[in-house]
């Protein structure tokens, strides 16, 4: 099982943090195109990258934890023009006791999502292992995003939906977004049936009463290498994209993200050429590029899409990228590097 499994544990994350410390996870090279990819710097060791901007105009991201460090936390970073990162620490020192007890054996905590909502900011996290559904989406909030602020605290919200074997999802890849009803919506999935949409509920973010996960794209055929959704609104439409193929393999990575459209946050999303996404449809919006290979783990924020790539030319490091996304004249976001 790949794509978010395993996220920066064992040997990959040693190796990424090795090659940080020789200065090798340096800079991306701008596109001067629009769509292009940022130019950026500093520390951008990061996987599953989860972006957010806060009402100060700093770019913050939380991404995949490392089992080595911090009890496998979710990793901060911050940046004051989204070009120079920063490490930050981690959201919490030691995983809540009731998420080891739930998921035994949990190493390192993958693929958050970051979401405000009337000044709370609420944090979507993945518990699971390796090449198992046994998996849970939990979340906790906060007032800030900044660890330096006072009122930083991230206070443990529990589970808002998990999956066993005797399940037919896999309960990780959180991405959230809150409908024209102000309906807030949880995507998620990683392989198994593909990917899955459940309703939420405010004030607390927890999965609404009796909400049945949605189906909303499907491969169709194992092992259904499709996950990390997120979906975004464009001029009424909205669209799902997806992480599909093989993650977490360095150079060797065969990641890409696809797109979908949809008149709802809840689908049908089609593709281009009119094929459902459940019916393993999908536009190519971005893929490898030379040495910078397996884009995917995405997320977006002010019109930025994040995501990360594995550099062939740095033993297959990943890397925190992000790009501007265009929009083309019948309406398909344009992401160019």
């Amino acid at each position: 099982m790949v794509g978010a499994l395993a996220r920066l544990s064992g040997a990959t994350s040693r190796v990424a943090a090795a090659l940080l410390a020789v200065g090798l996870l340096g800079g991306l090279t701008a596109c001067s195109a629009g769509g292009g990819v940022w130019e950026a710097s500093g520390d951008l060791a990061t996987h599953d990258p989860a972006l957010a901007r806060d009402d100060d105009g700093t770019w913050w991201v939380y991404s995949t934890g490392n089992g080595t460090v911090a009890d496998g936390n979710i990793q901060i970073r911050s940046s004051s023009d989204g070009k120079a990162w920063r490490y930050e620490g981690e959201v919490w020192d030691e995983k809540p006791e009731w998420l080891t007890d739930a998921v035994k054996g949990v190493d390192n905590l993958w693929a958050p999502e970051l979401v405000e909502h009337d000044g709370t900011w609420y944090l979507y996290y993945s518990a699971s292992r390796f090449g198992r559904n046994t998996s849970l989406i939990a979340v906790a909030t906060n007032t800030t995003l900044d660890p330096d602020d006072p009122d930083f605290e991230w206070v443990d919200g529990g589970a808002v939906i998990g999956s066993t074997t005797a399940d037919d999802f896999n309960a990780i890849d959180p991405g959230v977004v809150v409908d024209e009803q102000g309906t807030p919506w949880m995507a998620f999935g990683s392989f198994w049936s593909g990917i899955r949409m459940v309703e939420l509920s405010w004030p607390t973010g927890l999965r609404a009463d009796d909400a049945e996960p949605l189906r909303i794209a499907d491969r169709g055929a194992p092992p259904n290498a499709i996950e990390a959704p997120y979906l975004v609104e464009h001029d009424g439409d909205w669209f799902l994209l997806v992480s599909r193929d093989a993650c977490c393999q360095g150079a060797k990575s065969t990641y890409n993200i696809a797109v979908g459209r949809a008149d709802a946050a809840t689908g049908p999303f089609l593709d281009r050429d009119g094929v459902p996404l459940l019916e393993d449809g999908g536009t190519p919006l971005l893929e490898t590029d030379g040495a910078r290979v397996g884009p995917g783990g995405q997320s977006v924020a002010d019109g930025v899409l994040a995501f990360h790539y594995y550099d062939a030319d740095a033993g297959g490091a990943f890397r925190l990228a992000l790009a501007s996304i265009d929009w083309d004249d019948e309406g398909w976001p344009v992401v160019r590097w």
